[in-house]
């Protein structure tokens, strides 16, 4: 049986911020299969996030590589970039990150209002992934309204509402309480599973990480241990 390419490969990357300061990436390499759950994990200032911020193309690396399938996503323009990450990538924060002044609803049919979908269509599908994050009660509330369990699901359904080839998630429960934490992650792995996307998982928390197929962990800027499926080199 061949194994499929990688969706997502990151080859010798480096990424320092401001001049003079210790690289945030010392030549990492990852790859991210298509449809595997993939939990990165490793101690506060490991370059954990950073590598997240360049496999997504919210950053590019100083040097080294990113291919997303045959295309070079380290050279690709941020115009590009910004819109795969509206069409085909999902980006989730620790805190959501959800428009303050739109209900839940318009939150998360925000991405597909953006790409040109009726506004009738959008709502169709923003609720129903308000459904399958177990948040369709909550679609008339504001950010403000809701619990930070809520909010995070919301939060998720909106980055997947696109139905995107691979979810980016940083620290997805990192500011709920175990209980809402489990309920985030049930949530994320069942949507995540039945729609086929892959999912990089940032995370410092060992519960979290057991959801994941594979686990990376990143110590000093570079990937220093897998564990889980066989990995591509």
């Amino acid at each position: 049986m061949t194994t499929p390419p990688p969706l997502i490969e990151a080859r010798d990357l480096v990424k320092s911020y401001g001049a003079g300061q210790a690289p945030a990436l010392r030549g990492a390499i990852l790859h991210l299969a298509p449809g595997e759950i993939l939990a990165v994990t490793g101690p506060s200032g490991s370059g954990k996030s950073t590598l997240l911020h360049c496999l997504s193309g919210i950053v590019t690396p100083d040097s080294g590589s990113v291919r997303y399938g045959s295309e070079r996503l380290d050279q690709a323009t941020e115009t590009r970039r910004s819109e795969l990450r509206r069409t085909e990538f999902g980006v989730v924060f620790q805190f959501g990150q959800l428009v303050g002044e739109l209900t839940a609803l318009d939150n998360v049919a925000l991405p597909l209002l953006l790409a040109g979908t009726s506004r009738k269509k959008a709502h169709e599908s923003a609720g129903e992934w308000l459904e399958r994050f177990g948040v369709r009660g909550q679609a008339a509330l504001r950010p403000g309204e809701m619990s930070g369990g809520q909010g995070q699901r919301v939060a998720l359904a909106r980055a997947m509402v696109t139905r995107p080839k691979a979810l980016f998630a940083d620290e997805p429960t990192g500011a709920l309480d175990s209980l809402a934490g489990e309920q985030v992650m049930t949530a994320l792995v069942h949507a995540a599973r039945e729609s086929g996307t892959a999912v990089l998982l940032i995370t410092h928390d060992a519960q979290v990480a057991a959801y994941a197929d594979r686990e990376a962990t990143v110590r000093d800027g570079a990937v220093a241990g897998e564990t889980g499926a066989e990995v591509i080199r």
